[in-house]
Parts: structure tokens; C-alpha cells; sequence
């Protein structure tokens, strides 16, 4: 009788060194960069999303190099004590790495730096948990898809999704109406996983997806500045889990 799938076993002997010989790579190529850049900027992420930090690793790959993810290994490869850092001063730097944040080596001078992530905003779809920045009330009428261009109806079909959602709908013409306003969410509430889905649907973006740079290591000097006004609010992170931990080192 042959053996079933489901009772096969998985080795963790195996899984671990496997982890184990990944950290260890990851932790020498931060080390490498260390070494080769002339600075190196700790920054966290406001709206995680992996696209448009692609968009920036994209942006940025002929003049800096980007981790994100895996802060423990981070944090160890530049040395947390004045004893085990890498490079004179980077323990200071190191010692901040907590939670979902990033860093960034990078040739290219600070001021040029701060002004290129000021201006770099993409706005997204807010999720579970975000706060809604604005209130939203979907007037008497169909229900309009305001992302298209221009606005259109939702079509018959989709009448069931928008009643699971909440909304109370009848069909006019083969089209889902509002007998009355509905307000989908309030400015400043906690957004619930149907609010975050009606939102989507119908096209209205909450969230920024930004950069904040919290402090930069000089390779010349030692020394680690941090950035003024630096950092991002709880409520502007949370909610966010897209971590890159297994291409913290993607090009």
C-alpha cells in the first residue's frame, strides 16, 4: 500500500540550517554594504506595500542599496554594542532597529535624500484596523464606482457583494440603488474589515504609502544623526503586515 502524503515527514533539522544559513547570508551582505556606502539611513514605512516599495528599490537601484524586514538580523549585523559593532558608531544605529523598519546605504548626499523621500506619496486602499481619514456617506442613488473615469455604476451582479457588505440595495434598472444615504465610515474610527473591503470597491483611497527616515550612520565621521520630525504614528503603521523578511535583500 503506498504511504500517504499527509504522513510524510519534514526534517526541521534541515529547515533550521537552511533558515540558519539564510540569516547568515543576509547578515554578511548588510555587512558588505556597510562597508561600501557612505551612508546608512534607518527608516520605518507608513501603509506597507510591497508594490510601491518595489517602486522605490526600483527607483533607487543604481545609487543605494535597500533591506527591509528581519530587524534582529539587521540589527546584528551592524553590532548593538560599541564591542560588536561592524563600524566605529553604527551600534547607535543599530540599537534603533525595532519592529518593521528598514535600512537604506546610499552614496548620495543626506539633504538630497530627506527632500526625494519628502516628496515620494502613493496613495492606497486603507485595511482593517486603519483609521478612516475622512467620512465617507454614499448618497441616494446607484452605487458608483468613483475610481473609474468617470464614475460608473456597479453592475447587477455585483449587488450580493454589496449587500454582504452592508449596504442596503435595490435593483433600479439592473443597477444597485440607495433608498437612503449610507454612511460607510466615520473620520478618525477604526476601520472594520467590511468598511476597508466597501471602500475598495467603490474606489475611495485612505492611506499614504511614505517613507520616514529615522536616523543616518556617516561612514566618515561615525557619528548618527537622527531625523528631525522622524517616525510615524501608531495608527499610521498599524494594520500594515506586508514585511518583505524573505527579500529584505532583493535588488
Amino acid at each position: 500500500m503506498p504511504k500517504s502524503k499527509r504522513s510524510k515527514l519534514v526534517s526541521l533539522t534541515k529547515v533550521s540550517k537552511k533558515t540558519r544559513e539564510h540569516k547568515n547570508a543576509l547578515l554578511a551582505e548588510v555587512q558588505q554594504n556597510a562597508e561600501k556606502w557612505k551612508y546608512c539611513w534607518l527608516f520605518e514605512v507608513g501603509a506597507m506595500r510591497n508594490t510601491h516599495l518595489k517602486t522605490v528599490r526600483n527607483l533607487w537601484k543604481d545609487s543605494a542599496r535597500i533591506f527591509f524586514g528581519r530587524a534582529a538580523v539587521m540589527a546584528k549585523a551592524l553590532g548593538t554594542t560599541p564591542e560588536e559593532e561592524h563600524r566605529p558608531g553604527q551600534h547607535k544605529l543599530a540599537q534603533q532597529i525595532k519592529g518593521q523598519v528598514g535600512l537604506l546605504f546610499t552614496d548620495t548626499e543626506p539633504q538630497e535624500v530627506i527632500e526625494w523621500f519628502d516628496d515620494f506619496r502613493q496613495a492606497d486602499f486603507a485595511r482593517s484596523g486603519n483609521l478612516a481619514s475622512r467620512t465617507i456617506t454614499l448618497p441616494v442613488g446607484p452605487v458608483m464606482r468613483v475610481h473609474s473615469d468617470p464614475p460608473e455604476p456597479f453592475p447587477h451582479n455585483e449587488d450580493p457583494q454589496l449587500r454582504k457588505l452592508g449596504l442596503t440595495t435595490t435593483m433600479k434598472r439592473g443597477v444597485p440603488t440607495l433608498e437612503a444615504p449610507h454612511q460607510v465610515c466615520e473620520k478618525g474610527k477604526t476601520l472594520t474589515s467590511e468598511q476597508a473591503q466597501l471602500l475598495k470597491l467603490i474606489g475611495e483611497k485612505m492611506v499614504i504609502f511614505q517613507v520616514a527616515l529615522l536616523a543616518r550612520w556617516d561612514s566618515a565621521t561615525g557619528l548618527v544623526t537622527q531625523t528631525e520630525g522622524g517616525g510615524f504614528s501608531a495608527e499610521h503603521v498599524v494594520g500594515e503586515g506586508e514585511a518583505e523578511d524573505e527579500q529584505m535583500d532583493e535588488e
